[in-house]
């Protein structure tokens, strides 16, 4: 298991003093990656920089995209953290649950900006949705307190090198990337039959479809299985 394999995704981010702290919470726990989904400061900034205090090196090598979906497309399992229960088909999991995570997989964990979170759409991307225990009547925390919170967890599940994991090393669980190739080549048939209608209806039907395939655990094979099963539908008609 590697610290390499793993990412902490900020997505909007809004303050720069929180990415900055966000960048020296993970390197506090000797991880290396961070990632911006559209952040709203000018990135890299002073601000930014200064509150990494010995982090700027996390600052430099950082990704930054413009939108979630081309920024998780090449993660195995995406994790994301939230302080309300969502009425969604994803499976919930606590603190205790992350040491049952295959992390010699690529594992993302998803933070939402400061003032909204992530909405019900951006966390239909993801396998598992994670909340922190925190009080009932106060459940707020600070962006990278949250992240912190995880790092420290994840980096003490890792030093104890957590069971071992039977399944063979010649299957490789698709990539999201993968899963989303498949996905529009499903969407591609459904909207050949007019499947989505009501029309104002099509981005929750398409947030239901992300909610099925990514929680799947599929395969890189079973990903070409079905997108060949799809193609055939397509030329049946």
């Amino acid at each position: 298991m590697s610290k390499n394999n793993i990412s902490f995704i900020l997505h909007k981010p809004q303050l720069s003093e929180n990415i900055g702290a966000c960048a020296r919470a993970i390197k506090n726990f000797d991880f290396k990656k961070l990632v911006l989904i559209d952040p709203k400061p000018i990135f890299p900034n002073d601000k930014i920089l200064a509150t990494s205090v010995g982090a700027k090196n996390i600052i430099k090598q950082s990704k930054v995209y413009k939108n979630i979906e081309k920024a998780v497309e090449n993660f195995d399992i995406l994790i994301s953290t939230s302080v309300r229960f969502r009425n969604q088909n994803v499976k919930h999991i606590d603190l205790d649950e992350i040491k049952k995570i295959d992390f010699k997989k690529k594992i993302g964990f998803l933070f939402g900006s400061e003032a909204s979170g992530l909405s019900n759409n951006e966390i239909s991307y993801t396998n598992y949705t994670l909340q922190i225990p925190t009080n009932p009547k106060f459940k707020s925390l600070n962006l990278s307190h949250s992240l912190i919170i995880i790092a420290q967890i994840v980096s003490s599940i890792l030093k104890l090198k957590t069971k071992r994991f039977s399944r063979s090393k010649k299957i490789r669980t698709a990539s999201k990337k993968e899963i989303k190739l498949m996905m529009n080549l499903c969407i591609k048939n459904l909207e050949d039959i007019n499947f989505f209608k009501p029309k104002e209806k099509k981005p929750i039907m398409l947030q239901n479809l992300r909610n099925i395939f990514y929680k799947m655990d599929l395969s890189d094979k079973e990903t070409r299985i079905l997108s060949s099963v799809f193609a055939s539908l397509g030329k049946k008609r």
